[in-house]
């Protein structure tokens, strides 16, 4: 088992604060409620077959009657209607949203772009082993069942990590030199021989 040192670093490598505490299962109250609440969406959407839609509109249905009873209730009664809150949007927080998904989405762009240019052979390779290993998934579950897997790993592997670290890093060392050997060998054989795109110019 990893020494409380080990134990700190993985809890810094998650951020540290309390996601880091929810996916450890420190907070173990905030992860069952997060485990437990993505399962019943699960279970809803593919076991239930129940629709979006559908959902949102029965659940804002159900809390719309309760607030207007509620608020004829208490003017009835003669006391002062539930102090509903006024929610919204804050705009820093809009406007951070949507230059992170700018950054991601230009990351991406830019990355395909050398990937499609032949600039880097090996990046080629991983993206595209990436791709067919995602379409090979999809072809099994849909995106939904993909996205509670995801849930459900996010929540178990760090944890699992933490406990076994010593073990996992030791294979995961073999794994990586063996891997570097069979790349070495298909470089030579094969990548070293296909041609690539012209050299990128530095700029000044």
């Amino acid at each position: 088992m990893a020494d409380p040192a080990e134990d700190t670093s993985v809890h810094k490598v998650l951020g540290g604060g309390k996601t880091a505490d929810v996916l450890l299962w420190k907070n173990k109250k905030t992860t069952a409620v997060v485990i437990g609440g993505t399962t019943v969406i699960w279970v809803l959407f593919e076991v239930l077959d129940y629709h979006l839609l559908t959902l949102l509109s029965h659940v804002m249905i159900g809390v719309l009657a309760i607030l207007f009873v509620w608020s004829k209730a208490m003017t009835f009664i003669k006391k002062s209607p539930p102090d509903i809150p006024v929610v919204e949007i804050p705009e820093d927080l809009a406007v951070n949203v949507s230059r992170a998904l700018r950054n991601d989405v230009n990351r991406s762009l830019h990355l395909f772009r050398e990937i499609a240019m032949g600039h880097d052979l090996k990046k080629f390779l991983g993206v595209i082993a990436g791709l067919w290993v995602l379409s090979e998934v999809g072809s099994c579950c849909d995106f939904l069942t993909l996205i509670y897997i995801a849930v459900l790993m996010i929540h178990t592997v760090p944890i699992l990590y933490d406990k076994y670290q010593d073990k996992v890093d030791h294979f995961a060392g073999k794994a990586h030199t063996e891997a570097c050997k069979h790349y070495e060998v298909l470089d030579q054989k094969v990548l070293s021989k296909i041609p690539r795109g012209p050299a990128k110019t530095k700029k000044t």
